[in-house]
């Protein structure tokens, strides 16, 4: 399978979810991506948030009330902070968080930690054997009509894949928005079945037995702290 199916198997793990906390996390990236420019027509970061929440089908009242908040002067400051781990059998992990405060957040992820065979590694060691790349994908278009309306718009591509129907590209992640906007320009009206800025393992590793049950355990733990947003990870599951 292709990486778009890594971007939505962690979409749909999100949606099983808690609501609560998916709600709380969406909170916190509207509120922070709305400060400094709290209108989603001139603020691509905070548009793109806006519709990740919709598509997950977070209540209009969370994305609003949060947008008013920064109208309103209201201060909270959120920090984006990864960790990187290393775990069973040659696995490895980047644990994204949006906190509002990090000390507690380290806390309670070196303890998840301690609890499941894992260890916390410099930054930069499990990184690097990461892509970290943006991810859009649309129906309806060839490859060829997809590629054309890039190169005219000069927007530089990593890669280009047809997954399913559905023309998936991969950027840079400061290149996301040109490419959508190219793609909006050529296609009026396209929706983007993906829209996301992931990281992708270069080399993934299958696990089994009692080191399968270990990391499934490490997943399931990470994902139930409120600071964490996202996991990457190099494991076949």
């Amino acid at each position: 399978m292709g990486r778009a199916h890594e971007v939505r198997a962690k979409a749909m793990a999100a949606t099983a979810a808690k609501k609560s906390k998916l709600y709380s996390i969406y909170a916190k990236e509207i509120y922070q991506a709305a400060k400094g420019n709290p209108d989603p027509t001139s603020n691509d970061v905070l548009r793109r948030v806006i519709e990740k929440a919709k598509k997950e089908q977070v209540p209009a009242d969370v994305i609003n009330r949060n947008i008013e908040k920064v109208k309103k002067g209201v201060s909270e400051n959120y920090e984006t902070v990864e960790y990187e781990a290393f775990a069973q059998g040659g696995s490895s992990l980047i644990i994204k968080c949006l906190t509002d405060n990090s000390n507690r957040t380290i806390s309670f992820v070196k303890t998840v930690f301690n609890k499941c065979g894992a260890k916390m590694a410099s930054q930069g060691s499990v990184s690097f054997m990461y892509e970290h790349l943006g991810v859009i994908g649309i129906k309806d278009h060839t490859e060829e009509e997809v590629m054309d309306a890039l190169i005219n718009a000069d927007v530089d591509v990593n890669d280009i894949e047809n997954e399913n129907d559905m023309i998936v590209v991969y950027t840079e992640v400061q290149d996301l928005n040109n490419a959508k906007k190219a793609l909006e320009t050529t296609f009026p009206g396209i929706t983007f079945e993906l829209d996301e800025i992931s990281y992708f393992s270069k080399d993934s590793v299958t696990l089994s037995g009692e080191d399968k049950e270990k990391f499934e355990k490490l997943l399931a733990m990470l994902d139930d702290l409120d600071d964490v947003s996202n996991v990457y990870h190099n494991v076949e599951l």
